[in-house]
């Protein structure tokens, strides 16, 4: 006997007597959306408790910016190679570091700030030979910013970015990709990413097409692959969105052939359902996001192919974009869907470089050759999309980011590679209510430590916060608390 209504009957394994008396008395309509939220495997949640309800707001004061778009390079980028060039490596060649001027740098503070998922999985930091910068660096645009030789097309743009070159983490392991988007160390547990706070805080700019999406590879088995709303509900989570025309969604359409307007009609009965249940059950957090999934499940198969419809586009456009290219044209796609994704209304967008477990851009060895080749699959695209928003006047409401989560060693690992490097590394931001043509911030001679103006990984959420209006300690969920470090702080001396 079920006598307080809080154990499960014998007959209805996993299903409560009240919930299915609840069910029978909404008759054809609680039935039936039980059914189909079996199929789909999501149980009611039952409690009072859990994630709270989504909060779709106005800034909380006046924003900057609209959108932001993130590049993820994954694997780690070398930062002597890229954006932070250090001559003195060359001098110091085939030295460790106990050997040069620079050897306070083994005995840094700041070589605390490293908790290691993996014990001794990086080469000591006194066992490597210095290893000289693999490829050249000009002066570029009037700002005079040094970018090396492997960005050539990045370069030409270098007046409209800003250039940290002081950021640092703690994670020297992969989950430092994590880390970045969210600002937690796998070791800690699981937290929203930045693109989820900014959904749970701002809502919907268009209601036909999802305002949290990711492109690329996830982080495979890091906290639900880093596009998990995690404790904000799973209606601030991103959607996966596969660039390409042809089938840039595995539901964008219906299982068998129909018409439009019999798909409008079952949407109407699916949408009566789903509101009934709505008010039976209001505190269903996953029963609330899979409703409002199917509704834009329905709206996105018209409008994310109306974004894919590349052909819309000029020759002169898929050329700034290297579609015209075999080796740019899969990230110059992805490039050009975001481009359409934001003129349409969409708030956040990210965007993940380098497949695999660790990320392609892991060089242990053979730098030369991996660096190259990705920087050439990715400098052109990236570049012309910072061109195509500036002409279109949506850099002006854009913040765009680039990053990686983490630099390279200084010195070499093997023969012609460089290890894991969390101390210091840069990163660029552009767009809306970021200064242009700057750079911020320093490492050491070496490019070992971030040694001016340093910012931890969560400083880039607390600028986005700013840019976007928003006081992330007025988004606080109770029961869930957050330190002074997971808000970070503003980057003031790159915001305009």
């Amino acid at each position: 006997m079920d006598h307080a209504g809080g154990h499960s009957c014998s007959h209805c394994p996993g299903v409560s007597r009240r919930t299915f008396l609840s069910d029978v008395g909404m008759g054809f309509t609680g039935l039936a959306l039980s059914a189909m939220l079996h199929r789909d495997g999501i149980a009611r949640d039952t409690s009072s408790t859990g994630a709270s309800r989504i909060q779709i707001g106005q800034p909380h004061f006046a924003p900057k910016a609209k959108s932001v778009v993130w590049f993820m390079m994954r694997g780690g980028v070398s930062h002597v190679e890229g954006f932070d060039p250090k001559p003195a490596l060359a001098k110091y060649a085939g030295k460790t570091i106990s050997k040069t001027p620079y050897d306070k740098i083994l005995t840094s503070e700041y070589l605390k700030n490293v908790k290691a998922q993996v014990k001794d999985n990086i080469v000591k930091y006194d066992q490597g030979s210095i290893w000289p910068m693999q490829v050249g660096y000009k002066k570029s645009g009037q700002s005079g910013v040094e970018v090396s030789d492997w960005w050539p097309h990045l370069r030409e743009s270098v007046d409209d970015i800003a250039l940290v070159r002081s950021m640092w983490t703690i994670d020297n392991n992969h989950g430092a990709q994590m880390e970045m988007m969210s600002g937690k160390h796998l070791l800690d547990g699981c937290a929203p990413t930045i693109g989820a706070w900014v959904h749970y805080g701002l809502g919907s700019l268009n209601d036909s097409l999802p305002q949290f999406i990711h492109i690329g590879p996830t982080l495979m088995s890091q906290c639900n692959e880093g596009i998990d709303g995690d404790y904000l509900g799973p209606e601030n989570a991103a959607v996966r969105i596969k660039v390409d025309p042809k089938s840039p969604l595995d539901y964008a359409r219906p299982e068998i052939e129909m018409s439009r307007d019999e798909q409008l009609a079952q949407a109407e009965l699916l949408g009566t359902l789903n509101g009934y249940a709505a008010v039976e059950y209001p505190e269903d957090a996953k029963l609330r996001a899979r409703i409002k999934s199917y509704e834009l499940a329905f709206r996105m198969q018209t409008a994310v192919p109306d974004v894919m419809r590349f052909t819309d586009e000029t020759a002169a456009t898929h050329t700034l974009y290297g579609l015209d290219n075999e080796a740019t044209r899969p990230f110059g796609e992805q490039c050009l869907a975001v481009r359409r994704f934001l003129e349409r209304g969409v708030r956040f967008i990210q965007v993940f470089h380098g497949d695999g477990a660790a990320g392609e851009w892991d060089a242990h060895s053979n730098l030369v050759n991996n660096h190259k080749g990705l920087c050439a699959k990715v400098d052109r695209p990236i570049a012309g999309f910072l061109q195509d928003l500036k002409q279109r006047g949506l850099l002006d409401e854009t913040v765009v980011l680039w990053t990686t989560e983490f630099g390279r060693t200084p010195y070499a690992q093997g023969a012609d590679g460089r290890d894991h490097h969390n101390f210091g590394f840069p990163i660029w931001m552009a767009g809306a209510g970021i200064k242009r043509g700057v750079v911020h911030g320093a490492t050491d001679e070496l490019g070992f430590h971030a040694v001016e103006n340093r910012h931890f990984v969560t400083d880039l959420h607390a600028t986005l916060f700013q840019l976007l209006g928003l006081d992330a300690r007025r988004l606080e969920i109770p029961g869930r608390k957050r330190l002074d470090i997971d808000y970070g702080r503003p980057i003031t001396g790159i915001i305009a």
